[in-house]
């Protein structure tokens, strides 16, 4: 059995993902804490997010999760949502918000001008398809183009190419998903992304890292 932690500093969609997880994994078994005694425990590693970047940086470190986080993402599986990626960065023009640092780059709000001239408004809010730019386990059984359901203003903008997983179009071509090592981590939320998205999180619990 394998035991996976779904880390609540207060910012995330926390029940849906903890209980997508529980379908797709019966057997093992799913922790939503705070507690940073049990991410050491856990087998892996998720960090869901909703909200401003600042507002989950300061939630992060005012529950003591912050060096739990970099600890579990240096060690373990480990799956970001949301802001859950984009925290991994160093640095957000939301707020002028530093990350954790973990994976250098940028996060980036959508230009406006780019947007409005594809008739197109922010947030991008709706499903869009994903472009996979390799193979990767956490891929496996999802066709490439599949489509998830995204909820950003904002986007990452990693200086390693290497590091981008999956690519996706919303007026300009953003990084949708990036894979380093042990970690692996969306823009979209795979918890509310139908057959592709419960695929992914199956995937995540039986990856090894």
């Amino acid at each position: 059995m394998s035991v996976v932690a779904v880390v609540d500093y207060g910012m995330g969609n926390l029940r849906s993902v903890a209980k997508a997880i529980e379908h797709v994994a019966p057997r093992d078994s799913v922790v939503v804490t705070a507690d940073p005694r049990e991410l050491a425990r856990a087998d892996r590693i998720v960090v869901p997010g909703q909200g401003a970047m600042p507002d989950c940086m300061a939630q992060l470190a005012a529950c003591g999760l912050r060096q739990a986080v970099l600890d579990a993402a240096a060690a373990k599986p480990l799956l970001g949502i949301c802001i859950g990626l984009q925290m991994l960065f160093e640095h957000s023009e939301e707020g002028d918000a530093a990350g954790l640092g973990i994976l250098p780059g940028q996060v980036r709000r959508f230009p406006a001008a780019e947007t409005l001239a594809h008739g197109l408004k922010v947030p991008h809010m709706g499903w869009n398809e994903v472009a996979q730019t390799g193979a990767h386990p956490l891929w496996q059984g999802i066709a490439d183009g599949s489509r998830f359901y995204f909820v950003h203003s904002y986007h990452v903008e990693p200086d390693d190419p290497a590091a981008i997983a999956g690519s996706t179009r919303y007026g300009i071509p953003f990084t949708s998903a990036v894979a380093r090592a042990n970690i692996f981590a969306v823009q979209f939320h795979p918890e509310k992304s139908s057959q592709a998205g419960l695929q992914l999180l199956g995937n995540f619990m039986r990856w090894q890292g």
